[in-house]
């Protein structure tokens, strides 16, 4: 099961609007370099109003990005679950997203390491929590960890979280993928994210 999250101006329809994943994760499979694999796009913003409307930098609003923890861990994954013939389990488990859902995947991923081991950040934004406390024990991260993605574009003004975050996983030597590619806070560089890193998903090498 793939988690695959939006950014603040999006909802659960953003990843098909602008970068059709179906497209590009069908391809993958058909070539057989993907990994068979379920993928949910929730809404990330858990409030009453989840529209992405208004003032997307209301406290609330970012507040509810938050909020989305409890409802992903105590309510999406086992309704999903519980419907789906899906293999339960961390090692069964990727969360990824961009922008504000980049940092949610750091935040909630590597909080989470009992739920989750597989963990991709595109671009996160500053919502993404100081290195200190995503990775408090960087031994026991990167014994149970499958894969730690992280990934920005050189021209992204927001490039310096992925700096740090970057910088601290190195200095820890808890292994990860540091990707940083051509372009700025974009889908064209996240939809070449999306297209590497779900290759490397539920793979043994």
């Amino acid at each position: 099961m793939l988690y695959l999250l939006h950014g603040i101006g999006g909802d659960e329809t953003e990843w098909y609007r602008h970068a059709d994943p179906q497209a590009i994760l069908d391809n993958l499979y058909a070539d057989g370099k993907l990994a068979p694999m379920i993928v949910v796009f929730p809404n990330g913003r858990a409030m009453p109003n989840d529209r992405a409307e208004g003032d997307l930098f209301d406290p609330d609003k970012v507040k509810a990005f938050e909020t989305f923890e409890y409802d992903l861990l105590d309510d999406l994954i086992p309704f999903v679950e519980s419907r789906y013939s899906v293999s339960a389990g961390r090692e069964n488990r990727a969360i990824a997203g961009l922008s504000m859902g980049g940092g949610q995947s750091l935040n909630i991923g590597l909080r989470h390491l009992d739920r989750f081991a597989w963990i991709g950040a595109f671009s996160p934004a500053p919502n993404t929590k100081s290195p200190e406390q995503l990775v408090p024990d960087p031994e026991e991260a990167s014994a149970l960890l499958k894969l730690l993605w992280l990934s920005c574009g050189d021209e992204d003004n927001l490039k310096p979280i992925s700096d740090r975050t970057h910088a601290y996983l190195s200095e820890h030597r808890v292994p990860h993928v540091w990707y940083e590619e051509s372009g700025g806070h974009d889908w064209s560089v996240w939809k070449n994210d999306l297209y590497h890193f779900s290759q490397l998903l539920f793979k043994d090498n």
